[in-house]
């Protein structure tokens, strides 16, 4: 049998004197991009941005949002218990709170430092603080009176063990062609 071949025909469209340097895309997007970050990071020092209102900006969120900060949390399920690890570095237990109140966990977290350092010429005072919550519901089937909590190295784990039922109440579905 013998291939036969066609030929598709190209289209070419006449080309437009380029852009003037100053409205380049991908150079009007930079600047976006950079007024952006400024606005955002730089709080509202810059009222104008590159010789732009920062008023014209197109930000994806709101300017005056504050940003929170939460640990980062793994939440695992074993076949006897659920675990949940929780990183807090620069914390020790004692700044550390864990609750189990109307079927939530609760994780609270306070970090307070104040460094002074005085001498000849120079008096300097620091304080750091910050805090914060996370609160998980607590899955059905945990034994309340086993919950343990433990912290090492900056990582707390908190372990919820599952009640005997709750173990035993897992059931495979078998599944039927159509």
């Amino acid at each position: 049998m013998a291939e036969t071949t066609s030929k598709v025909p190209v289209k070419t469209e006449k080309k437009s004197a380029p852009a003037p340097v100053g409205s380049w895309p991908p150079f009007e997007s930079l600047r976006r991009e950079v007024d952006r970050l400024f606005d955002v990071f730089g709080g509202v020092s810059f009222p104008v941005a590159f010789g732009r209102p920062a008023f014209q900006l197109d930000l994806p969120w709101p300017r005056e949002e504050v940003w929170r900060i939460s640990p980062a949390v793994d939440f695992v399920e074993r076949d006897n218990e659920y675990e949940v690890t929780v990183e807090l570095p620069g914390l020790s237990e004692k700044d550390v709170e864990v609750k189990l109140s109307n079927g939530n966990l609760m994780i609270k977290g306070e970090k307070k430092e104040e460094k002074e350092e005085k001498g000849k010429d120079y008096h300097v005072s620091e304080r750091r603080f910050g805090s914060f919550v996370r609160s998980f519901t607590a899955p059905e089937g945990v034994d309340r009176s086993n919950i343990e909590a433990t912290f090492a190295n900056g990582v707390l784990t908190v372990k919820l063990p599952k009640t005997a039922e709750a173990q035993k109440s897992e059931k495979k579905i078998e599944i039927k062609t159509a």
